[in-house]
Order: C-alpha cells, then structure tokens, then sequence
C-alpha cells in the first residue's frame, strides 16, 4: 500500500498537477495556430489520462472500504464537521473525471480545464487556506513571510515550466507522427 501511495504522489507531482497549466497552454496554442497542431487529439490523451488515474486512484481506497472498513477514516469523514466539503472533494475526484467519457464534453478545451481543477480541488483549497492565514499571523516578521511567498510563487512558476515542457513534447511526439504517416 505504500508503494501504491507513492507512485500515486509521483504521479500527482509530476502530471496531474500540471494539468491546468497544459490545457491553459493548449488552448493558447489552438488560439494562435489554428489547428497547425494536434491539440485536438492533446486534449483526448488529456482525457484518457484523467479517467483512468480516477479509475486508479479510487481502485485502492473503495476496495480498503469494503474489506477493511473499521480502518477506513470514510465514515468519520463523511459524516463529520465538514462532511458538506468532503463530500464535494470526493464526487468531484470520482464522479466528475467520468464524464469525459461523453464525446461532445470532452472535446472542450474548457471543459476537460474545469475536471482538472475539480479533481484536485481539495489540494486547491488546503493551498489557499496555507497562503490566507500566512497573511494574517501577526507573531512573524515579515523576512518569514517573503520567504514563504517566494517558495510560493517558485512552486506554481515550476508547475507552470512542467507543463509547458510536457506540452510542447506531447504536441510534438503528435507531430512527429502525423509527419511519419504523411510519408508512409
């Protein structure tokens, strides 16, 4: 179970949380280029791979439920406090992500942005509430506080660099084919 964990962090780290960023850049791309590229079939590998890391990633915890479920924290934190938060992170990491299996949804640049944000979401929000109340602690001085914005903006400026390296290898291994069976 932990080496299912950390490959899921892994995966997480290095392609899930850069998703946004890749769609942002995709629909950058289509913007300027007008269909030069194959954004479009960008966007169904983009699909592909959301569906089946909620498949992946739901497989272990739902199975944990159901053999081991006086281990399992589900109970507890679906009929907890903030049962109406979890609730929302949890069908938007398990229901949302298939819906991208209906074609005419899909194949929306907008759309697959949205599923990607509301699978992470509760990521999202822990992030916000760290930024917010760095804000608002009093007993820091204002050296710790820099410190904390810059590994901030560093952290979302490398998520953005991953992203733009992944999509303009995508974009071109999808290039290099097309090219290789227009010569074929």
């Amino acid at each position: 179970m932990e080496l299912y964990k950390r490959i899921i962090e892994i995966v997480d780290a290095n392609l899930i949380y850069c998703l946004i960023p890749i769609i942002l850049i995709l629909i950058l791309v289509e913007l300027i280029f007008k269909s030069r590229f194959e954004t479009r079939k960008v966007l169904n590998l983009i699909r592909w791979t959301i569906i089946v890391y909620a498949i992946i990633t739901w497989t272990a915890p739902l199975i944990g439920m159901t053999l081991y479920s006086e281990e399992s924290t589900f109970i507890n934190r679906a009929t907890g406090p903030y049962k109406i938060a979890y609730w929302i992170m949890f069908l938007s990491a398990l229901i949302l992500p298939f819906t991208l299996l209906i074609k005419k949804l899909a194949s929306k640049f907008w759309y697959v942005l949205l599923i990607a944000f509301c699978m992470k979401i509760g990521f999202y929000f822990e992030r916000f509430v760290i930024l917010t109340t760095s804000f608002h602690r009093d007993f820091l001085t204002e050296n710790e506080n820099d410190e904390f914005m810059n590994s901030l903006s560093y952290g979302i400026g490398m998520l953005f660099i991953q992203g733009t390296i992944i999509t303009i290898l995508t974009l071109g291994i999808f290039e290099i084919i097309k090219r290789k069976k227009n010569c074929a």
